[in-house]
């Protein structure tokens, strides 16, 4: 049994088209990420396998869903319905770092087969600020927080 929900909560939750397991593990070595559940589509219970409205289920060894946390931010995830288009476009996850090394190490882990955008820089608002797009196309802005005055 879940607690009740006593505030309203937003978890960004990605379809990534049949990369789930990829993307899980990338996460896990890229930025620490830390599954806290995974149901492949074979897990549902009896007469669940299918899609909600009909049409072929994905492959049964596929992520139905799962959760994992980064620090105290938890992120939901799924294979979908596996048509290897994920589309992203419009969306960015924000990382906040304690230090510049961290983002750094993050920053580079995140770049590892994607493509920066924005290299990591002092900014205004930033000691250390960048925006990375990942090999799933999922967009990131990589920041340590500037001092509060």
């Amino acid at each position: 049994m879940t607690a009740p929900i006593k505030n309203p909560i937003i978890h960004p939750y990605i379809c990534f088209e049949g990369r789930c397991e990829e993307a899980l593990n990338f996460y896990a070595k890229a930025i620490g990420a830390k599954v806290g559940m995974l149901m492949r589509f074979k897990d549902a219970p009896p007469g669940n396998e299918g899609c909600p409205g009909g049409g072929t289920p994905p492959p049964a060894d596929k992520v139905m869903h799962a959760s994992f946390t980064v620090g105290e931010s938890m992120i939901m995830v799924s294979d979908g319905m596996c048509s290897g288009k994920g589309s992203f476009q419009g969306i960015s996850l924000s990382l906040s770092l304690p230090t510049e090394a961290e983002a750094k190490n993050a920053f580079n882990a995140l770049a590892d087969g994607g493509q920066p955008h924005m290299p990591l820089t002092k900014t205004f608002f930033s000691p250390c600020f960048g925006m990375v797009v990942d090999r799933f196309g999922i967009n990131w802005m990589v920041i340590v927080p500037a001092p509060m005055p």
